[in-house]
């Protein structure tokens, strides 16, 4: 099952599934593998949100730590070259099933299916191959596209491995209730789950000089690392030397160490990007991923950070405001002012959902962004 970082509604989905296993075999033994992929650890009090008191207290849950070789097991390669390491407890039991939810993914294409197991049970050097500089910089790594996609063919073979059996994905409406199940044999209907998605979020692309996004509230806009995905959707409307407006709540801060320090030692985001992408497969470091995907955004366009739950000042220090990237994006002053689109107005995207974004100047809300 996912961890606190996704809105998988838990609550609902895993006491059907374990009802339905129950059903069939009543002196069944369950363990709940919360898949954490290299995310920190799920609270005690983040557990009996997500899941329920009742099922905290009743049903077996282990955290997966991708740092704990105690937890993994090698099983040789991934198609990329790098090494398959699968978390103990998914590959020891007779039957793995899985939940989660699809949504458009800004690498991997889509969310749910294959990547409960790479990136959810897999050990950190098997995750970090698969994030390598070299795949996430492939076109074909981009929202929406799995056909071809390095990354999620590396994801597909470690489910195929881990012998994944069944999937209950769902899809979600804005307020994070169930919009469409899909669950049977994994790769069949995670594909259903996908094509419908698609047909449901795409959308004409119009460009704008300034575009606002968010990641759709909370769990999904908890920390900056996870606001970056925001940013690649208004990367794809925002033209070189735009302006992206990314609302996210970071309640969470930062979100990760590796990522926080690589941010705030980096000259520039244009000599972050030329460094990352100089990085072999093997060697790849924590979070390089997010941090790449940040500075690739941040080389072509301002990004402006909108928060009520965190300290700008702790912004500011982490992104160090005033250094000039290729097209000026990262330099201390207020966005361009809007160019004129054709018939006379200036266009102004708001996109609400799937998205993410970094800041370059921070901004403390007087009221909440949303409900929580």
């Amino acid at each position: 099952t996912s961890d606190h970082t996704r809105p998988v509604p838990s609550r609902l989905t895993l006491p059907c599934l374990l009802e339905r296993l129950r059903r069939g075999n009543p002196a069944i033994e369950i363990v709940i593998l919360v898949a954490t992929g290299c995310h920190r650890a799920t609270t005690p009090e983040e557990m009996r949100r997500k899941f329920g008191d009742a099922l905290v207290a009743t049903e077996r849950f282990v955290l997966h730590d991708c740092e704990d070789a105690a937890q993994l097991r090698h099983l040789g390669a991934l198609p990329s070259g790098g090494a398959l390491w699968l978390n103990r407890h998914a590959l020891d039991t007779d039957l793995l099933v899985s939940e989660g939810f699809i949504e458009p993914h800004f690498f991997a294409g889509f969310s749910g299916g294959r990547k409960s197991v790479l990136p959810g049970v897999a050990g950190a050097v098997t995750v970090r191959a698969n994030h390598c500089s070299r795949f996430i910089a492939d076109p074909r790594a981009r929202a929406g596209v799995l056909d071809g996609n390095p990354i999620h063919l590396d994801m597909l073979f470690a489910a195929r491995q881990a012998r994944l059996r069944f999937i209950l994905n769902v899809t979600l409406n804005p307020d994070k209730s169930i919009h469409a199940a899909y669950a049977g044999e994994p790769e069949a209907a995670h594909l259903e789950g996908c094509a419908q998605m698609r047909a449901e979020t795409t959308v004409p692309r119009v460009e704008a000089p300034i575009v606002v996004t968010s990641n759709g509230g909370y769990p999904l806009d908890q920390n900056l690392y996870q606001a970056v995905k925001g940013m690649t959707a208004a990367e794809s409307c925002c033209p070189p030397g735009g302006t992206i407006v990314m609302v996210a709540g970071c309640a969470d801060g930062h979100g990760g160490e590796a990522f926080a320090r690589a941010l705030a030692e980096a000259e520039s985001p244009d000599a972050l990007l030329r460094r990352v992408l100089a990085v072999p497969q093997d060697a790849t470091p924590p979070d390089q991923w997010e941090y790449q995907i940040l500075a690739r955004i941040l080389v072509d366009h301002h990004v402006i950070l909108v928060t009520d739950l965190w300290d700008p000042e702790a912004i500011r220090r982490l992104t160090r405001t005033g250094r000039k990237s290729r097209r000026g994006a990262g330099q201390r002053h207020a966005p361009p002012r809007p160019r004129r689109a054709r018939g006379g107005d200036s266009r102004r995207r708001v996109r609400h959902h799937h998205a993410v974004v970094f800041g370059i100047a921070a901004s403390r809300l007087d009221s909440p962004l949303r409900n929580r």
